[in-house]
């Protein structure tokens, strides 16, 4: 049995994880708000104001990922930020829910991991809900372990961990 604090070998793909052929990455735009804000209110319930997203992505643009259908209608994104040198955080990360298994996580997430080297990054640090037994075990597929317990992190008083990954 595996502790939920160890991480798992490597990101292997498993079939679910295949690309979906019709998804494409781009950066985020002003207009994405509302979809984005859709995702994480069902995802994350989480819900914050909409100024936040265009304040985070001007801060590092290509820290905030944006999977989109054909019709270029977001569905999924990965919004990271450099608030510590040579440390990258995913503040928020999320699959719309008709869209997940189908690989868009694995690449969004591949895609951030890519750029966090790129800029030299060392380290990558996020949040998740200690009650979200699914985005742990993608996390930990993904070398993420758990590094401290957060109590009451949530706006509804749930317990978060804080997880995270060396960059070689």
């Amino acid at each position: 049995m595996r502790c939920i604090a160890d991480s798992a070998p490597g990101p292997a793909l498993v079939p679910s994880d295949l690309p979906d052929p019709g998804v494409s990455l781009r950066g985020f735009r002003a207009t994405d708000v509302p979809f984005v804000a859709a995702i994480v209110a069902d995802a994350l319930h989480e819900h914050y104001d909409p100024s936040l997203y265009h304040s985070l992505s001007a801060e590092w643009p290509d820290g905030f990922l944006v999977a989109v259908d054909p019709r270029d209608i977001p569905l999924a994104f990965l919004l990271g930020v450099c608030q510590v040198p040579r440390e990258a955080r995913i503040l928020m990360f999320a699959v719309d829910r008709p869209w997940r298994t189908r690989g868009i996580g694995h690449r969004l997430m591949s895609t951030f991991l890519q750029r966090c080297r790129d800029r030299g990054y060392r380290r990558v640090t996020l949040e998740v809900r200690v009650s979200n037994a699914t985005a742990i075990r993608f996390y930990t597929r993904f070398e993420y372990s758990v590094v401290d317990l957060l109590r009451g992190y949530y706006s509804d008083g749930e317990n978060g961990y804080q997880m995270a990954r060396p960059l070689p």
